[in-house]
């Protein structure tokens, strides 16, 4: 790793330290993770020219508290204006300066840093935003980057997202009622965020490898604090699973590699082996959950030795137990390949009907894509074109619309999944 990639690195590993106890000593999440991404651009600038400090968390610490004391001041005097003429006894009162207590934090807030950025008064775009900010550490351009939004756009999602935990009195605790809740969406924010990586929404590309790295550096992070969590290392393990295909998922073009055929040699075989050791540890001591059942797939995909060997039988049965647990059509598209590819093509269709009118696959290319692979599985090769060409119109991620408009123009012998 370079240097400036050591600096980054320590940067991100710290940013959530950093916040959490200034969040914890002061309050005002607003204000404290302003101050935070003041110190982390400062040390972006210092540390690569000047090398790094004997203590990096308390370096920053102590930058962010300085700014974070002419916030609070110009904070205060515009609150001492009002209160004084309210006559509130409470207006001279300013935060503490910063103590050793503050510089050397004997408390990891990561977990709860990360609970208060999956806040229920925050919406989904929000919380993700504000969790790869204030736990990841990336700047509001590099995040802007990565959803290909404008910067002023995602500046304002996370000020507004500030401003709402702020309004709605969010607590800085880990005695929180909701917490098995914002739990819940914390794991939805970091598969979102791993999903949108593996396969970007839109694009030249079909990955984002920093989101991805990114994804999963913090569930890595947030299984280290909560090692006994069945669905944490169960997310943790279904990240390395399918992050494991990344390179041979590619060509030397670009073009997709869809996974039926893929040069498993290319997979990153230390990455699958650390998944399924951590998914059985899992599935022995800990209630199964969806994500501990998404890992379970792709380990029988990873464990095949090749797609001819692959048991979609068990799949299926697999995709059939999380089609219980969840309310998502995605899950029943992708149990309707399973069961083309275990019970025949018919089969598949059958299952694909369930869900073809549901109004949250709408704008996805999926339906038609995953229609025209059964289709042409059929030996209906006219009526997998039209579908193909459907979802090729409809896709936005450049690599998957040419990969679909290939396969509209030709290949009448392809077997497997329709996407890596």
């Amino acid at each position: 790793m370079s240097g400036d990639g050591v600096v980054e690195d320590l940067l991100r590993r710290s940013a959530p330290l950093v916040l959490g106890a200034l969040v914890r000593r002061h309050g005002r999440f607003d204000l404290c993770e302003d101050a935070v991404q003041e110190a982390l651009l400062a040390a972006a600038g210092a540390w690569p020219r000047h090398g790094l400090p004997a203590e990096p968390v308390a370096w920053l610490i102590a930058v962010a508290g300085r700014r974070l004391i002419d916030m609070l001041r110009s904070d205060h005097a515009r609150r001492l204006r009002e209160d004084t003429v309210a006559g509130d006894p409470s207006a001279h009162r300013l935060a503490p300066a910063a103590d050793d207590e503050l510089l050397h934090p004997a408390v990891d807030d990561t977990l709860e840093l990360l609970l208060l950025c999956t806040h229920p008064a925050l919406s989904e775009p929000s919380r993700i935003a504000l969790t790869l900010r204030a736990v990841g550490g990336l700047t509001t351009a590099e995040i802007a980057r990565a959803f290909l939004v404008p910067e002023p756009t995602m500046a304002q999602r996370i000020s507004r997202a500030k401003a709402t935990i702020g309004a709605a009195g969010a607590s800085f605790t880990r005695s929180d009622d909701d917490r098995d809740e914002r739990l819940t969406a914390a794991l939805h924010v970091l598969y979102v965020v791993f999903t949108e990586g593996h396969t970007a929404t839109a694009g030249p590309a079909l990955t984002r490898l920093d989101l991805t790295a990114e994804a999963l550096r913090l569930t890595r992070e947030l299984h280290r604090l909560l090692p006994d969590d069945g669905e944490i290392a169960g997310l943790l393990a279904l990240m390395l699973l399918v992050d494991a295909r990344r390179e041979a998922r590619t060509g030397p073009d670009g073009r997709l590699v869809p996974l039926a055929e893929q040069d498993r040699r290319r997979w990153a075989h230390d990455a699958i082996a650390e998944a399924v050791d951590l998914l059985e540890r899992t599935l022995s001591t800990a209630a199964l959950g969806p994500y501990q059942l998404q890992a379970a797939i792709a380990a029988v995909h990873a464990e095949a030795a090749g797609d001819a060997d692959t048991d979609w039988r068990q799949i299926a049965l697999l995709y059939g137990m999380l089609e219980r647990r969840s309310d998502n059509p995605v899950v029943t598209l992708n149990r309707a390949v399973a069961v083309g590819m275990a019970d025949g093509p018919a089969r598949g269709l059958a299952v694909l009907d369930s869900v073809a009118d549901d109004p949250r696959l709408r704008r996805s290319h999926r339906p038609d894509a995953v229609r025209a692979h059964l289709l042409e599985r059929l030996g209906d090769h006219a009526g997998a074109r039209e579908h193909y060409q459907r979802a090729a119109r409809a896709a936005l991620n450049q690599p998957e619309k040419r990969y679909l408009e290939e396969r509209a123009a030709g290949a009448a012998g392809f077997t497997g999944a329709p996407r890596g």
